[in-house]
């Protein structure tokens, strides 16, 4: 597998690449901005997996993925968000996001994963995944979320849930409906905006999806729990910058 590391910061960069030399087989790139990981591109045919910082200096990792699964069918993306871990409101069974301090033992399982996925498989991620994300990075803008038939849109200003539309409902019922779709494709467009309809917070909105639909579907997460210090398993368990 080919992987690409994308970081604005060199040592954390060359940190993973470390982590990924030292404990998988799979070849591995790291460059610095969006620009050189497009430039990258260019030079080579093959990319499966891409490990994108979310925000940074030349970085967009949602825009980055999003122009590099075009030029590569099937491409799997992590994402390494800037927002402290103990700010999230839900763990993930299935991660796909890895705040800091990253743990790296769950990183290196998410990886695996990746590499086990055929090849030109879409790329899920959990809905309460991208949700929690981009709303701890404050983003703004429409998130476009696809399960199987099913479309939604959940629309956002500064990092708060504003609107949701689904195929029939609206508002805070929509929002129920999409945050239990469970492993979903999304595409996000910084640009789109819309009246605000839902008035309650995030995270208070998403924990009632995973309370009250949770014997509806099966929604792999739970409000999260203290972050405790990860335990060492012989290699570095949580990545931190200095």
């Amino acid at each position: 597998m080919q992987l690409l590391i994308v970081h604005d910061d060199a040592e954390v960069g060359e940190q993973l690449a470390g982590m990924v030399a030292d404990y998988t087989e799979h070849a591995r790139e790291h460059v610095a901005s969006d620009a050189a990981a497009q430039q990258w591109a260019q030079k080579h045919a093959r990319c499966d997996l891409l490990l994108a910082q979310l925000d940074g200096a030349g970085v967009d990792g949602l825009s980055l993925g999003g122009t590099l699964s075009e030029i590569f069918p099937g491409l799997q993306v992590l994402f390494l968000p800037g927002y402290p871990a103990r700010d999230q409101r839900l763990a993930i069974a299935q991660t796909k996001v890895f705040p800091e301090p990253i743990d790296g033992e769950r990183l290196l399982e998410a990886i695996e994963t990746a590499a086990g996925v055929e090849h030109g498989a879409p790329d899920l991620f959990h809905v309460l995944d991208v949700l929690q994300m981009c709303c701890l990075s404050k983003r703004s803008g429409a998130i476009q979320i696809v399960k199987e038939r099913h479309s939604g849109i959940v629309y956002l200003r500064d990092g708060k849930i504003g609107h949701a539309e689904g195929a029939v409902r609206h508002g805070t019922e929509a929002l129920l409906e999409i945050a239990a779709w469970g492993d979903i494709e999304f595409a996000y467009d910084a640009s789109v905006r819309a009246a605000e309809t839902i008035l309650t917070p995030w995270d208070e909105a998403l924990v009632e999806a995973v309370t009250g639909r949770r014997s509806e579907t099966n929604v792999e997460a739970s409000p999260a729990q203290p972050v405790a210090e990860p335990k060492k398993r012989g290699f570095f368990s949580a990545l931190r910058r200095n």
